[in-house]
């Protein structure tokens, strides 16, 4: 494990981002929390106290910041504020992404839009404003979040297949040009993951298809090998080696019970 960091997590509040942001406090970072409703950054401080093996002191380790990262204003926010709090952020966690579905001629230029804003115009603000510190500092870790369709297309996601594809380019992009800093930048790529918007996307089935909740969350879990959803702990322990290796950079790490082998 790496020493003690300043960690920023976008995406807190919930899913994958909440799941990153507890397994960084368990391991004794600071994490500043990043989600746009103050009241879920507020559970996820009580949970961080209260996880089994928590170190007392771990409600403290989280500062609680509600911001969107598609405005550029709070990007900077987010930034100022831990910079403030505990000085330079040293890891980035860029976890809050969205996903919708619908035909490709149906999607419209608001869905388009709002899919590269928080899936990939956010990633690289947030990246942006991460890197000076780190650069002064000769060490930093950048953790995206990304998906099996940053490497594939599926029917009826196409803003959500282009911004996850663009994510990805971006982190490699990044990687390159980092390589020689200190500073490490990667993906992690899930597949269907066990979070509030896949609970939406098993809504959309339901409804589009008439199947039950349950027969609609099989689908999902069919279309990964393993046969079940992925845990966003799971998710986690992944953005969690990203973090300890300094050795590894530009990857997109598959973590969909080998829906991708790559």
């Amino acid at each position: 494990m790496t020493a003690p960091r300043v960690c920023v997590v976008t995406g807190a509040g919930r899913g994958i981002g909440r799941a990153a942001a507890l397994a960084l406090l368990a391991d004794g970072h600071r994490v500043v929390a990043v989600a746009r409703g103050a009241e879920s950054l507020a559970a996820l401080a009580a949970d961080a106290a209260a996880a089994p093996g928590a170190v007392p002191d771990a409600a403290e380790r989280v500062l609680a910041v509600p911001a969107d990262v598609t405005v550029a204003a709070d990007v900077d926010r987010i930034f100022a504020a831990a910079e403030e709090q505990w000085g330079p952020v040293e890891v980035l966690v860029a976890a809050a992404g969205t996903g919708s579905a619908a035909r490709l001629d149906e999607t419209s230029d608001a869905l388009w839009e709002s899919a590269l804003a928080l899936n990939l115009t956010a990633p690289f603000r947030c990246m942006r404003r991460a890197l000076p510190g780190m650069r002064a500092a000769g060490w930093g870790r950048i953790v995206v979040v990304g998906s099996v369709v940053s490497k594939r297309g599926e029917p009826l996601v196409a803003a959500y297949t282009a911004s996850k594809h663009g994510v990805l380019g971006l982190v490699r992009s990044a990687a390159a040009e980092l390589a020689r800093t200190g500073i490490t930048v990667n993906a992690v790529c899930p597949g269907y993951v066990d979070t509030p918007m896949t609970a939406q996307t098993i809504a959309d089935i339901g409804e589009r298809s008439g199947r039950t909740p349950d027969e609609a969350r099989a689908v999902l879990a069919g279309r990964q090998p393993i046969g079940r959803l992925i845990d966003p702990e799971e998710v986690a322990d992944a953005v969690r080696f990203c973090i300890g290796s300094g050795a590894m950079t530009g990857q997109g790490l598959n973590i969909d019970g080998g829906a991708v082998q790559s």
